[in-house]
């Protein structure tokens, strides 16, 4: 399948990109080091680097078998424009980590794992984050960028974007209704959440199809111009929800346009303010009215969908907005409550990730 990346955007991944799984047992290790080593042979890994994403792997999954609570990890090939990484992304609901420097200590263990403790795992990453709270929970990300064939080095890249996305299928199905897509092009992020009707191959299409039409969208434009274009374009499928936000951190604004069931949030230190989605399905029938907000230096903003609840918030997340935007998707999946759906959600950050 086309991995929809072309251009500079970053999309969420495919089905045969991305894999869930549970690590509660043992045995997890062994799964989360045989399914990092099918993405990262296809990116090119192999030798020490190959090794060493495997002990990473091994390691992650370890920690969370003997020392979370409903430890959950995803592996998954992210592609930012013509460039693709590695990642893992962990995400526990507790017993979070109380002395968070320690545990960047190489060689730091409590119970007899393999003991590399959190800094090992950062150094040997090219990316890394963690977010944790005693009695509520760790969320973990590291990211290995593709190996450049030439040189056997990662490959040469930019800094990461601002935007990282997560999307998880409902269980007991492979591909996922849900999609996103953003990319920043002249100051401006632009930003897209689609949740395509019920779940399965169908959804997936519409979703896939929204993605397509945003890629294809000549910039700059505006939301509701590029969700016309969506709602257009998705008449022969079953139709989605669809929301898309322009971000404009230098001038302090966000435009926004949503259909559906798409929550959009503008993410402060202390509270959120929440952006307005007009009823609607895009490709069936629908009407645009596009917002105009206010964004404070230092906001983030999130958009996820319905299989998401609203039952998420910063109060008890100190410094949230200010984290790794995949560190602030991952807390807010986690925190958002479990509905028997597909789940996605979008976040960006307008300060430097922490």
């Amino acid at each position: 399948m086309d991995p929809l990346t072309a251009a500079g955007w970053t999309t969420s991944p495919s089905a045969d990109d991305s894999r869930w799984f549970r690590a509660e047992e043992d045995s997890a290790a062994a799964g989360a080091r045989r399914e990092i080593t099918v993405l990262a042979e296809r990116l090119g890994f192999a030798g020490e680097r190959l090794g060493q994403v495997q002990l990473v792997a091994t390691e992650a999954a370890t920690n969370l078998a003997k020392h979370a609570e409903r430890g959950e990890m995803l592996v998954r090939i992210v592609r930012n424009g013509t460039s693709a990484a590695l990642e893992i992304v962990c995400i526990d609901h507790g017993p979070g980590i109380a002395d968070v420097p320690r545990s960047r200590l190489g060689g730091y263990s409590t119970s007899g794992t393999l003991g590399l403790g959190l800094g090992s795992i950062e150094r040997l990453a090219d990316r890394s984050g963690l977010y944790s709270l005693p009695r509520v929970g760790t969320v973990l990300f590291a990211r290995f960028r593709q190996p450049d064939a030439g040189r056997g080095a990662a490959a040469a890249s930019g800094p990461d974007p601002s935007f990282a996305g997560l999307t998880r299928p409902m269980d007991g199905e492979r591909e996922c209704g849900d999609a996103y897509a953003a990319i920043a092009a002249g100051g401006t992020v632009y930003a897209m959440l689609c949740d395509g009707l019920g779940h399965g191959p169908l959804a997936a299409r519409a979703a896939q199809e929204a993605v397509r039409t945003l890629r294809d969208t000549a910039l700059p434009a505006r939301p509701a111009e590029i969700l016309g274009h969506i709602h257009h374009r998705l008449r022969p499928t079953r139709g989605a929800a669809v929301a898309v936000a322009t971000i404009e951190p230098d001038a302090g604004r966000i435009r926004f346009a949503g259909l559906g069931n798409i929550a959009a949030w503008i993410v402060h230190p202390d509270r959120r303010t929440g952006m307005i989605s007009v009823p609607g399905i895009a490709g069936i029938h629908a009407r645009f009215r596009e917002q105009l907000y206010d964004l404070p230096p230092g906001a983030a903003v999130v958009l996820h969908s319905d299989g998401l609840t609203g039952r998420w918030g910063v109060a008890g997340r100190p410094g949230l907005p200010d984290r790794d935007p995949t560190l602030i998707a991952a807390t807010v999946l986690r925190d958002a409550g479990v509905r028997h759906d597909d789940r996605c959600v979008l976040a960006v950050t307008t300060s430097e990730a922490g």
